[in-house]
């Protein structure tokens, strides 16, 4: 946190709650998650690295999955092997650099698995329609915020000690 941010006194009973909250957040999409991956047919590895890729805005290298998801490069390997098996991604050499392999999802690979996806996107607007334009800019930079630090603790292989 940059210290010209503004900080506010936390009661401990507060951050417990929050803390109880993030869990129980955290439990319950994982699980939901695990159970989406099954019906793809995948394992809930597969289908994180698969949305890594997807979210990425361009391929990735072997080594940048593995970074981001804290699995070696062996287990990557099988992991884009059965993305691959699957249909869902694909491997292609790097024009910049031949001996580099990317990794990308295959165009419209995934769609016949949107409907999975369906309920938590009606979900989340149902939800968000409760909450006014100026709470939902709240709602919005603590999620950014949370995001920030957990990208950085999974950067950051120390903090996780």
């Amino acid at each position: 946190m940059s210290t010209a941010e503004t900080t506010y006194p936390l009661p401990a009973e507060e951050l417990a709650r929050f803390a109880r909250l993030g869990r129980e957040t955290s439990t319950m999409t994982v699980l939901r998650h695990a159970r989406i991956a099954e019906r793809m047919g995948l394992s809930g590895s597969d289908h994180k690295a698969l949305d890594l890729v997807g979210q990425s805005g361009g391929p990735l290298t072997a080594g940048r999955i593995a970074e981001l998801t804290g699995l070696s490069t062996g287990a990557v390997t099988g992991v884009i092997d059965r993305l691959e098996k699957a249909g869902l991604v694909r491997r292609v050499r790097d024009l910049e650099d031949r001996r580099k392999v990317l990794v990308e999802v295959v165009p419209g690979g995934t769609d016949r698995f949107a409907g999975l996806f369906e309920s938590a996107f009606d979900g989340m607007k149902g939800i968000l329609e409760q909450f006014s334009p100026t709470e939902r800019k709240v709602l919005e930079r603590y999620q950014n915020a949370i995001l920030g630090e957990l990208r950085d603790e999974i950067l950051d292989n120390s903090r996780l000690t």
